[in-house]
């Protein structure tokens, strides 16, 4: 601390503003906090909503229909998985890649039929997915 001289022969300390730079706000530290912890929320529950599957029946044309499955584990074999359905339920397949379609939805299978029931069971059997987290969606 510098003292200055006055007019009157009084001095004021002046402080150093070198010193000012070592200072950190707590309230700006309180804020990055609830900041980071508000990401890691956020994050969290779009891995949830990621770690539903979603099974659905699409009508098509008269009585045709096809069931897609969307949100499986990426890290699944999915052609392998649906190799298995095929030959267990006598119906015919797809693994389509969705954001080639302009939507964000990953690999989707789509099955020939309303094979929701089956694909609930074969995923829940082999214990690909649990069954709390599969929401079967459409008609009958």
């Amino acid at each position: 601390v510098n003292a200055a001289s006055g007019s009157s022969g009084f001095s004021f300390p002046r402080m150093d503003l070198d010193a000012l730079s070592g200072f950190k706000d707590p309230i700006a530290a309180l804020d990055e906090e609830d900041a980071d912890k508000a990401a890691a929320a956020e994050e969290q529950d779009a891995r949830a909503k990621a770690e539903i599957v979603h099974i659905r029946v699409q009508q098509r044309n008269g009585r045709k229909c096809i069931t897609t499955v969307q949100g499986l584990n990426q890290d699944l074999d999915l052609k392998r998985i649906l190799k298995v359905i095929k030959k267990q339920h006598c119906c015919n397949g797809t693994v389509v890649d969705a954001d080639a379609e302009g939507k964000n939805m990953g690999e989707v299978l789509q099955l020939q039929g309303d094979q929701r029931a089956n694909v609930n069971k074969f995923l829940v059997d082999n214990e690909l997915h649990p069954a709390d987290k599969i929401k079967i969606h459409g008609h009958g």
